[in-house]
């Protein structure tokens, strides 16, 4: 190939190089991926390729497994952008791991059965990327949401479900509880666009507390099943969300009221800022993935959607659902709101800004505009370079860096 050295084989066909350029060794033929930062699974198809690493990355806590995750990819191999075939395969995928969680059960191996259910509810919830809201969405998640629960009972005791009262309703969460002794800080973590609390328990909530600091990790408006099952869309001021979430857990018995702190990651890098801005009672803050304008990231996400191009993270139709809008026109407009140059001056707490130095669905930039912007005395901005790992968007290439990382600055912040 006249690269003068070998490359590194990857599962279903793909060979990387050391100046970071793919070759895909299709039927037959061969074709040249662009050069990337990171591993994509479906070279030339980050939108695909980004979703499998996250589930290769959630084995770090027990929740998939590379092995399961290839089996499926291997068969999508040459069904890529057909969103009912990723349905079919990762459904098929889930229900292959109940039904070993199940038998496990009978043989009384609760443990077993545990890391199954865990592996299953990853896979339903995975499964629904890229199908439109109805049914079989909502199906597919509560099945995610079953699973997460059984599994978590054996896995992760200290797992608990919660309702979180949210003006005439409630935002359903759990609580991730630290094995330490009377009240402890806590972290109210808002998800992302397409993500749920049934990922950030076990990324976020693992981590922080074996560093003695309590987790509740939220479905916020327009996020997991807060908009899938009880559809409540999303608003720019987050800050009535981030205020009932502080009062709950202000008041439980187990949680120190002074230590309580909030972070977000991916879109909600932008929720998190904006609670701490004008919800004062806050001890601290991290943008686990940077934002400071959202309108301006969602300009050129839409322009490359247009395209037909894949470096963007979710299918068209989620954004309009997800702000509660019926199509991408009203979903622009909306979100000419959610910015924060005019308010990040106010957040005065300890802030966390960390971000991927090659992030491709949202520009450095926008971490560094944010940082200094910020009104903090007490603010730290960390972008992961190549070198290092972790740097495309939210360490999506080395997750278990990123959250140790952000579990440290929190426990320096808020523990002793």
């Amino acid at each position: 190939m006249g690269r003068g050295h070998q490359g590194r084989r990857h599962p279903a066909g793909l060979s990387e190089y050391a100046d970071g350029s793919a070759t895909w060794m299709g039927e037959g033929n061969m074709q040249q991926a662009p050069a990337t930062h990171w591993f994509e699974y479906f070279p030339g198809n980050f939108l695909w390729s980004q979703q499998m690493m996250t589930m290769i990355e959630m084995a770090n806590w027990g929740a998939g497994a590379m092995g399961e995750v290839d089996q499926v990819g291997r068969r999508l191999r040459e069904r890529q952008g057909d969103g009912e075939a990723w349905f079919e395969e990762w459904s098929r995928m889930a229900g292959r791991q109940e039904e070993k969680a199940k038998a496990a059960e009978a043989a009384g191996h609760r443990l077993s059965a545990g890391t199954f259910y865990l592996h299953a509810a990853m896979y339903h919830l995975y499964a629904e990327r890229f199908i439109p809201q109805g049914d079989r969405k909502n199906e597919s998640y509560r099945a995610c949401m079953r699973c997460f629960e059984k599994g978590a009972r054996e896995r992760y005791p200290n797992i608990s479900r919660v309702e979180v009262p949210y003006l005439d309703s409630a935002m359903p969460a759990y609580f991730v509880k630290a094995d330490v002794a009377g009240p402890a800080p806590v972290m109210v973590c808002f998800d992302g666009l397409d993500s749920s609390k049934e990922t950030s328990a076990l990324f976020a909530g693992v981590e922080m507390a074996r560093r003695g600091v309590h987790l509740l990790a939220i479905d916020g408006p327009g996020q997991g099943e807060t908009l899938r099952l009880r559809n409540i869309a999303s608003r720019y001021d987050y800050e009535v969300p981030g205020t009932a979430a502080y009062e709950y857990v202000s008041q439980r018995p187990d949680v120190d009221p002074k230590g309580v702190g909030v972070m977000g990651f991916s879109m909600g890098g932008y929720y998190a800022p904006r609670v701490a801005a004008f919800e004062k009672r806050y001890a601290a803050c991290v943008a686990w993935g940077a934002h400071y304008d959202y309108h301006a990231v969602w300009v050129t996400r839409r322009r490359e959607m247009d395209a037909g191009g894949t470096r963007v993270t979710s299918a068209k139709f989620h954004l309009p659902w997800v702000l509660g809008v019926p199509d991408m026109d009203a979903a622009m407009r909306k979100l000419e709101h959610y910015r924060l140059d005019e308010v990040a001056k106010n957040i005065a707490c300890p802030m966390l800004i960390t971000h991927g130095e090659k992030d491709t669905i949202v520009p450095v930039e926008m971490a560094h505009r944010l940082y200094a912007a910020v009104g903090s005395r007490d603010k730290t901005l960390k972008i992961f370079s190549v070198e290092e790992g972790g740097c495309e968007h939210m360490q999506g290439d080395n997750r278990l860096l990123g959250a140790n990382f952000v579990a440290d600055w929190v426990m320096d912040r808020l523990v002793g």
